[in-house]
């Protein structure tokens, strides 16, 4: 990282709005399972494909990824739409597990450890696990967000995390080295803190920003897009994408990224890190 920061301005993000298409429509899109990575292409994330959460009121989810064996195994990721009056005192059945939380739409409230939230567009919550949280959309409007999961993973020696809430717009991205700017990530932790074995941030590139090379990495990732468009490399493929879409890439998936405009291309980003590789 650099000391460079890019300024921060207004952030848009996209939101599923579920529905059917019409019966006259092609079928034909651009939705792809590999054995290295998938692509969720937005108009897959129909009512047709929600799924209802046991202790969890007026409110369906798109789940995005899943542990899979021999694909991508460390983490689910799903998009919340919680109805007015809708939510959960009861939300994560898994006491090992920990979340993160990044609401794109709503201004839902969430009690964490005893302290009431008011969150709005661009809140960011991590919780660690075995920790107390619910849910709540006293609006009037819907309210939706992202939720990733992740079995933490404890290491001698180390705490869990603390909770952590924020607001992207309360934080300047920092700029990767030699780029000028046109490629910066907003994190909400501490990348240097051990205690943290997932990373959940958000990549801004601006026209004309690209991942120079093929990344290739033991991270799994997770990538949403919430603004813009670009061609990104999975594999030996070069993919278009948008805001609305989903890639979900297994660990050593070659990646890389051209951002052509016209406007910036943003996603949401989650890798596993900091911690020794499984050897059984």
């Amino acid at each position: 990282m650099t000391n460079m920061e890019t300024p921060v301005s207004d952030p848009f993000y996209y939101v599923p709005e579920g529905g059917l298409p019409a019966q006259t429509e092609l079928m034909t899109g651009r939705a792809v399972f590999t054995d290295a990575y998938a692509v969720l292409p937005k108009g897959t994330m129909r009512d047709i494909v929600v799924s209802a959460l046991p202790h969890w009121q007026n409110t369906r989810a798109w789940i995005l990824a899943r542990p899979l064996s021999g694909f991508a195994e460390t983490f689910s990721q799903y998009i919340m739409e919680v109805s007015p009056g809708g939510g959960s005192t009861r939300p994560e059945p898994d006491a090992s597990a920990e979340a993160a939380l990044f609401v794109v739409d709503g201004n839902p409230s969430l009690t964490i450890a005893g302290t009431r939230h008011d969150l709005r567009p661009g809140s960011f919550v991590y919780v660690p696990p075995a920790t107390d949280w619910s849910l709540a959309n006293e609006t009037g409007a819907l309210a939706r967000f992202h939720w990733i999961r992740k079995s933490y993973e404890p290491v001698d020696g180390f705490d869990a995390p603390d909770p952590v809430v924020g607001n992207e717009q309360d934080i300047a991205p920092v700029a990767m080295p030699d780029t000028d700017g046109r490629w910066a990530t907003t994190r909400f932790v501490d990348p240097d803190d051990l205690r943290h074995d997932m990373h959940v941030t958000i990549v801004t590139f601006e026209p004309g920003g690209v991942i120079p090379f093929e990344e290739t990495h033991v991270m799994e990732h997770g990538l949403y897009v919430l603004e813009g468009k670009a061609v990104y490399l999975l594999n030996k493929d070069w993919v278009e994408v948008e805001a609305g879409d989903f890639m979900w890439l297994r660990a050593f998936c070659p990646q890389a990224c051209y951002a052509g405009g016209p406007g910036r291309f943003r996603y949401l980003l989650y890798k596993d890190v900091n911690r020794h590789p499984k050897l059984r």
